[in-house]
């Protein structure tokens, strides 16, 4: 299932680690201060620089005035392990560029997932037709439709002219980062789960199941 991101914050201690992207101990460790000349003055300024460490990777981050310089910072979740590589690479796209431009970032997570609608089967160029498609099959949760439907409004009406304006609300635009997730995880990671538990039962149990399904 889809855990909730906590992402890194200032002197938090436990947070999805940007490295590893695994919810785990954080280890701060101040290092002291970095002097910088202001702009056409010869006065100097200090900012706190903190180094920290993952207790699960080992890995360590670059905190400077209580903001991360090292990696690059996102308040977007990490995609999920189980998306897939196309529509991991567009979500990771927007990952780096949702602070800067939520709308560039809302339009990339509606390409991935057109992309996701042909991991689907269906076509990938009409996502109203492709969700349309998948409700019809019945292989459509109500709730996933309307969060396929989100992703779609919200993404095409970030780039053209309309109602929805996500420029004052980037956290809409988080939203759709954690719908895709979900889809994801209803879609592709839940179902795996299920294949592989269902595959470790005994083979006279499954075939008993078989046998009751076909009366």
């Amino acid at each position: 299932m889809t855990e909730k991101y906590e992402p890194p914050n200032y002197n938090k201690e436990d947070f999805h680690c940007p490295h590893c992207g695994v919810y785990s101990h954080q280890l701060w460790h101040a290092i002291g201060v970095r002097d910088t000349l202001k702009e056409n003055t010869s006065v100097y300024s200090t900012l706190p620089v903190s180094v920290v460490f993952c207790k699960r990777c080992k890995d360590f981050q670059v905190w400077v005035n209580q903001k991360m310089v090292y990696p690059k910072s996102s308040t977007a979740p990490l995609p999920s392990d189980d998306m897939p590589d196309d529509v991991k690479f567009d979500f990771n796209e927007a990952r780096d560029i949702c602070d800067s431009s939520p709308r560039a970032a809302a339009a990339l997570l509606r390409l991935g997932l057109q992309k996701l609608m042909i991991y689907f089967g269906e076509n990938g160029k009409d996502l109203n037709t492709d969700i349309g498609n998948l409700v019809k099959s019945n292989k459509l949760p109500v709730k996933i439709q309307q969060a396929l439907d989100i992703i779609r409004v919200i993404g095409n009406e970030s780039v053209h002219p309309g109602q929805i304006d996500i420029r004052d609300d980037p956290q809409t635009t988080i939203a759709l980062f954690e719908m895709l997730n979900i889809i994801v995880d209803n879609m592709i990671t839940q179902p795996k789960m299920i294949e592989k538990a269902f595959s470790n039962l005994p083979q006279s149990k499954k075939e008993q199941i078989e046998k009751r399904d076909l009366k």
